[in-house]
């Protein structure tokens, strides 16, 4: 790969332009990423704080139904207080009428009815963890719980307290195969309004973890509901309801932000955490549960808070899904970008794979390979006609190197011709001075012997030998001066011959 890439430069082109887009795209994204978080973090949040605001309407809509329905049946009750049938009457009405209540008691103080030492009703729906709205069998009881109605709270505290109220009725009770419920206590008071017995309306906590489950705005989102010492009151799961603190829950999964998130819900303020439960991550929107006032109304708060439970995923979830779109997006785009570059560039770059290839011919010898005309403006057209004119020199320059190099070759073929004629000649020359050399050396040596017979002669000398030596000497003397005339005549038409050559 990277030989491929070093090698082709359509590619290297391609890469750099993919890579700057990269690098512009990274920083665009990065920065439209990050306000889009931010936008869809406060939607979401402004989302669940409408969420919890309306599920604390919708729970208290539910505690002001049961509240009306309980006041209605206790005026309605009033005229027939000394008919202890009528109990029943009242009590099986009032769960018949009112879909969310799965259970209704009314119980008198010991010795009120004469007759009767302890008189209690307890009318409630057989199938009390049934969907709401649906009607299921109802029993009459007369009794509730495992212990005496006189011990229990739901009785003694309004009875004490002389004050309408929501309580749990299983506290301090068996709790085991009985639903947790939650009852609205409203004080019995006769005709002198002495106090004389409770009427009990109870609530599924099941049931109403279910209505309030049902209206969640997002798939893994759920609502909780605590009481003020952190018990569940409205919780998805129902074994948490009234048997679990969230306290408890939240230090036995080691989460501080949980427990700080649970420790601030029960101080009473509002706001939101982010924590883990089971290696997901959570954020918890809660506020204190504030009820409507209205007239009639106990104005007695009741202490509980109530809180609105997100995934992070759902929050972020269209967020997480854009950001992998975008990624998907922009990976297809950016390999669309570099084929498309590469393509384009290929294209535009044909006419320097075409010149690359005529290059390596003409390095090859074959200057006359034929390069299309240009008619392009741009640099690779300019390089084309200029690679154009190059050929054309080369070519002239090579016909007139093949021209000098004719000329050259005939020179050469003279000088050789004039080599060989200069070779014979010098031959010649040498024969002539050694032919020459041959016949001066009997002159000379003559020459010498009748010097040397001069020089021996004396006065008794014949005068006609010493003249016969002497006319000896002269003649010698004469044939090797016409001999060296000879040779100098020769010398000088060989010069005479030289410069009228150059």
């Amino acid at each position: 790969m990277p030989k491929f890439i070093s090698r082709a430069l359509s590619v290297r082109i391609s890469l750099m332009v993919v890579f700057s887009m990269a690098i512009l795209l990274v920083v665009t994204m990065s920065i439209m990423l990050h306000y889009s978080k931010k936008a869809v973090r406060e939607e979401a949040f402004h989302k669940a704080v409408q969420t919890l605001e309306g599920t604390v309407s919708n729970i208290d809509n539910i505690l002001l139904s049961v509240e009306q329905s309980a006041g209605n049946m206790y005026f309605s009750l009033l005229p027939h207080l000394d008919n202890p049938d009528a109990m029943y009457t009242y009590s099986r009405k009032l769960v018949e009428t009112n879909p969310y209540v799965v259970g209704c008691a009314i119980a008198f103080k010991p010795g009120y009815y004469q007759s009767r030492d302890k008189f209690m009703v307890y009318v409630h729906r057989a199938d009390s963890a049934g969907v709401p709205y649906v009607s299921s069998f109802i029993v009459n009881e007369k009794e509730f719980g495992n212990r005496p109605y006189t011990e229990q709270s739901w009785f003694t505290t309004p009875m004490a307290s002389g004050k309408s109220e929501w309580l749990n009725p299983l506290v301090g009770m068996e709790k085991a195969h009985m639903e947790p419920l939650l009852t609205f206590c409203l004080p019995l008071r006769g005709k002198d309004h002495s106090i004389i017995g409770v009427i009990g309306v109870n609530i599924s906590l099941s049931q109403l973890s279910r209505i309030i489950s049902a209206t969640k705005t997002s798939k893994n989102s759920y609502c909780v509901l605590l009481d003020c010492d952190g018990t569940f009151i409205v919780h998805p799961f129902g074994n948490k309801l009234m048997r679990e603190t969230a306290l408890a829950l939240s230090r036995k999964m080691g989460d501080e932000a949980a427990t700080d998130a649970v420790e601030t819900m029960l101080s009473g303020e509002a706001g939101y955490r982010k924590f883990r439960l089971e290696g997901n991550e959570l954020y918890g929107f809660f506020k204190p549960f504030k009820r409507v006032s209205i007239t009639g109304r106990p104005p007695t708060e009741l202490g509980w808070s109530a809180a609105i439970v997100y995934p992070e995923a759902d929050i972020l979830g269209e967020y997480n899904n854009l950001l992998y779109y975008m990624h998907a997006i922009a990976i297809i785009g950016l390999l669309l970008l570099f084929f498309l570059c590469r393509t384009v560039i290929r294209h535009r770059l044909n006419p320097l794979i075409m010149l690359s290839e005529k290059a390596k011919l003409i390095a090859e010898g074959n200057y006359n390979a034929p390069i299309p005309d240009s008619n392009k403006l741009d640099e690779i057209g300019r390089l084309q006609k200029n690679f154009q004119l190059m050929q054309q020199s080369l070519n002239n320059q090579m016909s007139e190197l093949d021209k000098l190099k004719i000329t050259m070759q005939g020179r050469s073929e003279v000088l050789r011709i004039a080599y060989r004629q200069a070779r014979k000649a010098q031959r010649m020359k040498m024969a002539f001075l050694h032919n020459m050399t041959n016949q001066m050396v009997a002159p000379a040596k003559a020459i010498f012997r009748n010097v040397s017979a001069l020089t021996e002669t004396d006065s008794t000398t014949d005068k006609k030998e010493i003249v016969r030596l002497v006319n000896e000497i002269h003649e010698y003397s004469k044939t090797i001066t016409e001999q060296l005339n000879s040779f100098i005549s020769m010398s000088d038409e060989e010069r005479r011959k030289e410069a009228d050559h150059v």
